[in-house]
């Protein structure tokens, strides 16, 4: 039984070490609804607060007692966004929470509220982000950007397109100088200490990034942009040139404060689409999506959310003893993350059993079915080489109907006698040899396969990438599911549909091999 058990260790490690301690959800602040928004605070990781659809709760004892600090009266009040923030570096901490009935601000850390920003025009009173930046709050609705320079007593709305569209979200990145950005509806928008007017940063193409547009040909520029599915922009709280997006394509990161994006892998995440990021120091980032909860590191996403009873979750904190508390539909829940999990590297000499082909096998499969053999160049080489031996061949074929003929039979009563006619047709041909014996030193075709080898190496290197990491992402995903339980009905068939997806994009890069190899029933 125990070498069993260690063998089955060893095969998690091996292929991963998807988790070396079960992590464990709470429901904490039971009776306080669904929640919206949650918020730890950094200086004291006891105190919580709580946004839901009607309230604001408070905790001082890490939620396992909440009390009521705001009662939101009315139709729907719903908290969006909580956020802590100072004015000046060391100054005291203000904390702001908007929703549907404008921005409360609290200055003795959630215990009492003052409502600073109410707006009665429709969009423009539901608030869904705050931050501040350079000594201003600014301020999110649904009918554009505000702004405040004297705490929030007066109120000017931003100019351009910010100030008369959504905006969804704010993030200013720490550090001075730093960089305040803004997501709407058209795109993400960046304020640098250095500019004095807001730059769109962000517009979600297919391939992922801004190109330029071409001049129609009347003149007028293309108005062709597709405005981002931008759901979350958050800065790294260690380095202001870092920034992330969360969208409905992926997660996307940018080192140079929003000059260049690019996206990161979305290998094991359940569903490209992110809602929610939330990015600390060391580089660690939690997104949530649709399904679940997971944690990017080792260049893919782990998934926290096993035991997680909720899909939808709207907001995520963390607390500096590595708790990690999740708003959502269901309620608030937290989970002990640091020290729970772990991602082991594959030790050398330890075999990981599979249900199909080695990985060698799957490689070969991929450049048999892509035509991309390294045998193929050689062989096009050594042809090359023979093509000085062999000639040049032309060959013709011509009729002379020059020739005349002159009939005399010798009588005056014959028809024909003495006419002078055209004879029969004369075929001239040729056969040409010819050898070109420079061949034999240089053959311009070697130029044009050496461009083909560099393409051809590419591809070939494309290819083995692709299928590499889908094979592993496949025994990844195949080790989590053994770690579902047979209850998580749910959870079981994202996985399994997840599974299948991996082994229908190898079998698409292997003409079908994978499935052929497979064990029944794998």
């Amino acid at each position: 039984m125990k070498k069993a058990y260690l063998a089955l260790l060893l095969w998690l490690t091996a292929c991963g070490g998807i988790y070396a301690g079960e992590i464990s959800w709470e429901e904490i602040g039971k009776g306080i609804g669904e929640a919206r928004a949650v918020l730890v605070s950094a200086d004291n990781p006891r105190l919580v607060i709580a946004g839901t659809n009607r309230c604001l709760w408070r905790s001082e004892d890490a939620g396992e007692n909440f009390s009521q600090a705001l009662v939101l009266r009315g139709g729907e009040k719903q908290v969006n966004f909580l956020y802590f923030g100072s004015f000046a570096s060391g100054g005291d901490s203000r904390l702001y929470a908007s929703g549907a009935a404008g921005l409360f601000e609290s200055r003795d850390k959630g215990k009492s509220w003052q409502r600073i920003f109410r707006c009665r025009r429709g969009a423009e009173g539901e608030c869904t982000s705050v931050a501040i930046y350079q000594g201003k709050i600014f301020l999110g609705t649904r009918g554009g950007l505000f702004f405040s320079g004297d705490y929030g007593r007066t109120w000017n709305r931003e100019t351009g397109k910010l100030g008369k569209e959504e905006v969804i979200s704010l993030s200013a990145s720490p550090g001075v100088p730093g960089t305040l950005y803004a997501v709407s509806s058209s795109g993400v928008f960046a304020l640098r200490a250095s500019d004095k007017s807001w730059e769109r940063i962000f517009v979600d193409y297919a391939a992922g990034k801004i190109e330029a547009r071409e001049e129609a040909s009347d003149g007028s520029r293309e108005n062709e942009e597709r405005a981002a599915a931008v759901r979350y922009v958050c800065s790294a709280a260690d380095n202001p040139q870092i920034a992330y997006l969360a969208t409905d394509r992926g997660v996307y990161k940018s080192a140079d404060s929003g000059k260049s994006w690019q996206r990161l892998p979305e290998y094991g995440l359940l569903n490209s689409g992110a809602n929610f990021i939330l990015a600390e120091a060391g580089g660690s980032l939690i997104a949530s999506t649709g399904r679940g909860i997971f944690l990017f590191q080792g260049g893919r996403w782990k998934e926290l959310s096993f035991r997680l009873p909720a899909q939808r979750i709207s907001f995520l904190a963390k607390d500096r003893r590595g708790r990690l508390y999740a708003a959502t539909e269901k309620g608030l829940f937290r989970a002990q993350i640091e020290g729970a999990v772990t991602v082991s590297q594959a030790q050398s000499g330890i075999f990981c059993p599979a249900d199909g082909p080695g990985i060698r096998e799957v490689q070969q499969a991929a450049i048999k079915y892509a035509e991309v053999e390294p045998r193929k160049i050689i062989n096009w080489r050594r042809q090359a080489a023979c093509r000085a031996a062999l000639p040049r061949v032309s060959a013709s074929v011509g009729r002379n109907t020059s020739d005349l003929w002159h009939w005399e039979s010798g009588s005056s009563t014959k028809a024909n006698d003495d006419v002078l006619i055209r004879g029969r047709d004369s075929i001239d041909w040729d056969l040409t040899l010819s050898w070109d014996l420079a061949d034999l030193v240089w053959n311009e075709a070697q130029a044009s396969i050496d461009v083909r080898s560099r393409l051809m190496v590419q591809l070939r290197d494309d290819i083995l990438d692709e299928v590499t990491k889908l094979y592993f992402e496949r025994l990844r995903v195949k080790l989590e599911l053994d770690q579902v339980s047979i209850e998580e009905r749910q959870k079981r068939m994202e996985k399994e549909l997840h599974l299948r997806e991996l082994t229908a994009s190898i079998d698409a890069l292997t003409g079908g091999f994978f499935s052929r190899q497979l064990s029944p029933g794998t």
